[in-house]
């Protein structure tokens, strides 16, 4: 017999401002923005396998591209600041449908048996946190040189093997793990929004998963290519 205990009754009020559909929508389309930039953003980390002047041209372009007609940096606060709004928006919608899914439940079980489902999914809520938490770490270390060892400010090349250097494993062990986890919540995230927008059918659901799946090796792969050749001496 399972035991239950009851939730108080939930007062009639005015409907909640977005729906969860709408909601869904926001998650999806702020969800496509950062893992557009991610793809950027991997495509820009691979320059350094074409060696010190390739990155560092990569990185003072960004700083410069626009100018004179724009500030200084125009393109790379451009980028902060959409996203910014896209991680803000992305979960504030996460945290009301969380709500609003644990206030649906009528009764709240005292024993249940876990349920099965998809290990990204059950793990969304502490890999948004590890992310997070990755990506202060990441900004006081490559962008800021705050937590770098090198830290010299346009030397990315130099930052960056400074950085993941042998006798500095744990780092590229840190950074292996986060990736990962991005990995996982990019494989659900994209499975989410293809539903949320859609295009989800019995006929067609292997091959979106595949589509998410193969998105999140690719980036996981991409990113860490970086690290571990300069781990192994392959990049120096």
């Amino acid at each position: 017999m399972v035991t239950v205990q009851q939730r108080p009754a939930v007062r009639a009020g005015r409907p909640p401002r977005r729906t969860s559909v709408q909601l869904k929508f926001v998650m999806a389309v702020t969800g496509a923005v950062m893992l557009l930039y991610l793809v950027v953003h991997m495509v820009g980390n691979l320059k350094i396998f074409f060696g010190a002047e390739a990155i560092d041209t990569y990185a003072a372009w960004l700083r410069e591209v626009g100018e004179p007609a724009l500030p200084h940096e125009t393109l790379l606060w451009l980028i902060r600041i959409v996203l910014a709004a896209s991680l803000v928006g992305h979960v504030v919608s996460a945290t009301i449908l969380a709500r609003r899914a644990r206030r649906a439940r009528p009764v709240r079980y005292a024993h249940r048996t876990p349920v099965q489902g998809s290990y990204a999914a059950r793990t969304m809520r502490w890999g948004g946190v590890i992310i997070a938490l990755f990506v202060v770490y990441h900004l006081l270390d490559l962008t800021t040189g705050t937590l770098n060892p090198h830290g010299v400010h346009g030397e990315v090349h130099a930052n960056v093997v400074a950085d993941f250097a042998p006798e500095r494993w744990y780092v590229t062990l840190v950074y292996t793990l986060a990736v990962v986890a991005v990995g996982f919540h990019v494989r659900h995230g994209v499975w989410s929004a293809l539903q949320t927008f859609g295009r989800s059918s019995a006929a067609t659901q292997k091959t979106l998963q595949g589509v998410a799946l193969g998105v999140a090796v690719v980036l996981v792969a991409g990113f860490l290519s970086v690290p571990f050749a300069v781990l192994t001496g392959l990049v120096a």
